[in-house]
């Protein structure tokens, strides 16, 4: 295509785009963003493209206009990351616009938002955007989004891995920064890199999300500032015997190495065929690893113990701030349109009146285990996670609750022998073997059974999509991964899971879904 050609191309684009009243400025936007951009990639027209861009801001648009061109202008520079080509230079020429656009916008609205995810792609103008932006009230979030974003690697002294939701929140204690440090010295340089990187790229995927949500739905909810309890709010449980936690679940459990039935007694749980033992603390019984007839069991007990005193506060900050901040960048919930309220009420309304045993599997910190065991009783209830620190806060805020560890992949529990599982905003967490948790879950369940599940699907919208793809957890380093609603229905098909119920949410991403075995 001739320059003359790729110029007439975009500029009948840009006027279709710029011409759109508010019914089809959508529509036209997307045919603008497809000619130019494509899941990350640039194409030919991208380069005409961006100076006519950066003109449009010059002139009258329409607030609806005027986001949506500045989301382009920040994808157009992403598409060439790290910073190297003309594209770049292109967008980086308009930022005295920016700067005054952003002046003249209100913190927390949509436009400014905005053009906060635009400007943070231009570290080499560090200093001047940060003083540019200092006196505008921005909150501690997008502040400390930016400052991080704007930030050059030192790899002598390199700070990764806190910034998702925003760097503000990972106020880390000595322990814990003790922690974090002998991970990064385990790193290569190269290694180094990749993690900075990924930490700049899911600044800029949360912002973007943020912004581009707020530009097509309106002024997002703000972030609630949420206290993390203290430490020694975590109560300790009173475990009482093996056999009275877990002597009323007996007929169900088996042991994850050879699948024969559990002998529970009073301080040890064992395997009647294989012999192995497996350790309990603080009512948490710990399947995940056993020993051998003639070790010394004691070891196991005391690794329990020990990973038990480990990070005891990541299960309550994983509550307090991760989850919520996770169903915004997940579930496209920034409006608040799902409340706990909602998530609660489905829970409730379809596990009433189900058959137990129940199992709350990947339970984390409890919060929905409360609701399951409100609804079912806990004395019908197992509650299931591989994270002793969310199942530690599990025990002290459920003591009535017993708890197991053990993994989804090879749940410790005979064939058809539950009457219901809950797997509430869990699935996504193992992305790579969810066809095969959801196996597990249809082999444990009896015929008839009840499966109640919260997780996520890709957005339907390219560029959202693109933003929730921009997010990496230490989980999956090479980034996140969410699910196709045409791949969970034949994993719960293939798993003998019929589902009755299928629920999506408005100006979201959610997916609430009950099944029943076949």
């Amino acid at each position: 295509m001739s320059a003359s050609t790729e110029e007439s191309t975009v500029a009948a684009l840009v006027a279709a785009f710029t011409g759109a009243t508010s019914d089809r400025v959508d529509a036209e936007f997307h045919r603008l963003v497809d000619a130019l951009w494509s899941d990350g990639k640039l194409t030919d027209l991208a380069l005409p493209a961006a100076s006519a861009l950066v003109t449009l801001l010059d002139g009258e648009l329409g607030a609806e206009h005027r986001g949506r061109v500045v989301i382009l202008l920040g994808l157009l520079v992403e598409g060439e990351h790290p910073a190297a080509a003309d594209v770049f230079a292109a967008v980086r020429a308009g930022l005295d616009r920016y700067l005054e656009l952003l002046a003249g916008s209100t913190p927390g609205e949509p436009e400014s938002l905005a053009l906060l995810y635009l400007v943070q792609h231009f570290p080499d103008d560090r200093d001047r955007i940060l003083a540019a932006t200092e006196g505008l009230g921005l909150n501690v979030h997008d502040r400390t989004r930016l400052d991080r974003a704007l930030a050059q690697l030192d790899p002598d002294k390199p700070d990764l891995g806190r910034v998702w939701p925003s760097p503000a929140i990972w106020e880390a204690d000595e322990e814990e920064l003790e922690y974090a440090q002998a991970w990064i010295k385990n790193l290569t340089p190269a290694q180094v890199r990749n993690n900075w990187d990924n930490d700049t790229l899911t600044v800029l995927g949360f912002s973007g999300a943020l912004a581009y949500w707020g530009v097509r739905h309106g002024t997002p909810a703000p972030t609630a500032e949420v206290e993390v309890p203290p430490v020694d709010s975590i109560r300790t449980a009173e475990s009482g015997p093996a056999d009275e936690v877990f002597g009323r679940h007996a007929s169900v459990l088996r042991c994850p190495s050879c699948h024969s039935a559990l002998e529970i007694g009073a301080d040890v749980v064992r395997c009647t065929s294989c012999v192995t033992r497996y350790p309990i603390a603080n009512g948490i019984l710990d399947l995940s690893a056993g020993v051998r007839e003639g070790q010394e069991a004691d070891d196991a007990t005391n690794d329990l113990l020990q990973k038990l005193a480990e990070m005891p506060r990541l299960g309550l900050y994983y509550e307090a701030v991760l989850r919520p901040n996770y169903l915004k960048i997940a579930g496209s919930n920034w409006g608040d349109q799902v409340s706990h309220a909602d998530e609660d009420a489905y829970i409730e309304s379809h596990l009433r009146g189900v058959d137990g045993p129940v199992l709350d599997l990947a339970a984390g910190a409890g919060r929905w285990t409360e609701v399951v065991a409100r609804t079912v009783g806990a004395d019908r209830l197992i509650a299931l996670d591989m994270a002793v620190p969310m199942l530690n806060v599990l025990r002290g805020r459920l003591p009535e609750v017993p708890a197991v560890m053990a993994t989804a992949l090879n749940l410790p529990f005979h064939d058809g022998s539950l009457g219901a599982i809950n797997c509430w905003n869990a699935l996504q967490a193992f992305p790579d073997d969810a066809a095969e948790a959801v196996a597990e879950m249809g082999r444990v369940l009896r015929p008839g059974g009840r499966l109640t599940m919260m997780t996520f699907r890709w957005e339907h919208d390219p560029i959202a999509r693109y933003f929730q793809a921009c997010q990496y957890f230490p989980s999956r380093p090479e980034g996140h991964l969410l699910f196709e609603l045409e791949e969970l229905r034949s994993w719960f098909d293939s798993a003998g899971l019929d589902i009755v119920d299928l629920s999506e949410v408005d100006a979201g991403s959610f997916v609430f879904l009950t099944a029943e075995r076949r």
